[in-house]
């Protein structure tokens, strides 16, 4: 017969071992996937933090410590506490208010974090509520925990602003050239229509202004092409450059145009300049950026084209005798979009994008411009490359 208090006893004790093994094999796969999980989170690059529902933190990564500018310990800390935040409009935003605020994943993109030494970043915020059963309180209300990753967008920004404003000069300085070209035409239009006899040399001015506008658009759009191969990257790839080839070639390029305006474009150059190794189109562009200037602004004397190797290093530099500029001036140059208030400026064609250009190429070439120029006495334009050689 069936014994029960015989067998009872050896039954019980072996459901109990297999439901506490079945119970530390669960411990141990929810250890693994939180450690995953931890690591994970860990090597995110973004700030990551998880918070109760009263914006306790009771998890944070690595980049939170860095974002946060601390080595402490942040564990158990109200938000609200480590960040200071405001809108752009100035107005205080706390982190809490916004979990509170919402149901879904959300994200914030207008907002600023203050450290306490008075630095300002921008901050981009995403934040949902981490939504499961056990997130009801007593009366049923939810009662969610929040994840929240906080991202430095402040790079991200200043080059967005930069490019609206970037874009919105553009805009303005190509309406004035395209507004004239546009009447003009039409006034040439009228005057063509016209039954009577008209006068040749009214007709001649007429084209002669259309065409210096349209070669204004033309110059500026080249300008505009040449910095946006530069900020891409194209044809930034270096090259080996024989630089007593380059030099002549320019010089030949060149000359005719000096010639025109009654200028010497002369050459100062060393022995064995050798080669560097550079993009050839930026170095081309730089150079012919400051002699297009020098034969512009120099109404007469010379513009010198000088190249010298010292050392491991090859120096270019381009000279004029002609209207120099302020101190004012050179402080600003290379500014984009920058005009001297200089009446011999501004009589001038000139966009106020070639200087800017040049200070972008020079960046590219690993290398800096040098100006020196004194008012009525000329301006000198330098740089230095290492040799190849």
């Amino acid at each position: 017969m069936y014994n029960h208090k015989q067998y009872g006893g050896p039954m019980v004790k072996i459901s109990s071992r297999s439901k506490q093994t079945a119970l530390e094999h669960s411990q141990l796969l929810e250890r693994r996937q939180y450690d995953r999980v931890l690591t994970i989170v860990n090597n995110l690059s973004d700030a990551t933090f998880s918070t109760n529902g009263e914006g306790i933190i009771d998890l944070y990564n690595a980049a939170s410590l860095n974002l946060l500018d601390t080595n402490t310990s942040i564990k158990g800390t109200c938000i609200d506490e480590l960040f200071h935040l405001s809108d752009d409009d100035g107005k205080p935003i706390k982190i809490h208010n916004l979990l509170q605020a919402t149901d879904r994943t959300s994200r914030r993109s207008d907002l600023r974090h203050t450290y306490a030494d008075g630095e300002e970043i921008r901050l981009e915020l995403t934040f949902a509520p981490i939504k499961s059963s056990y997130g009801l309180d007593t009366a049923g209300q939810n009662r969610y925990d929040y994840i929240i990753i906080a991202r430095d967008v402040t790079k991200e920004k200043s080059l967005e602003e930069e490019r609206d404003e970037f874009i919105s000069v553009v805009s303005h300085e190509l309406r004035t050239p395209i507004t004239i070209a546009e009447g003009t035409l039409s006034n040439l239009q009228v005057l063509m229509e016209r039954t009577e006899s008209i006068d040749p040399s009214l007709l001649q001015q007429t084209v002669a202004t259309a065409h210096e506008q349209i070669m204004y658009l033309a110059r500026m759009v080249n300008d505009l092409s040449t910095l946006s191969r530069a900020e891409r990257g194209i044809a930034d790839s270096p090259e080996l450059i024989d630089v007593s080839d380059l030099i002549h070639s320019l010089h030949g390029q060149y000359s005719p145009e000096a010639s025109v305006k009654g200028l010497r474009l002369d050459l100062d150059l060393g022995h064995s300049l050798g080669t560097i190794n550079a993009s050839r189109l930026y170095t081309e562009e730089l150079l012919q950026n400051f002699i297009t200037n020098a034969i512009k602004y120099t109404k007469e004397g010379s513009v010198t084209i000088t190249v010298k190797k010292e050392a491991d290093t090859v120096y270019f530099a381009v000279k004029d005798t002609g209207i120099g500029m302020s101190r004012t001036d050179q402080t600003k140059v290379f500014n984009k979009f920058y005009r001297s208030e200089d009446y011999r400026i501004r009589e001038t064609s000139g966009t106020g994008l070639g200087l800017y250009v040049s200070s972008k190429l020079a960046h590219k070439l690993g290398t800096t411009i040098e100006l020196t120029s004194r008012l009525n006495h000329g301006s000198t334009f330098s740089f230095a490359l290492p040799s190849a050689s």
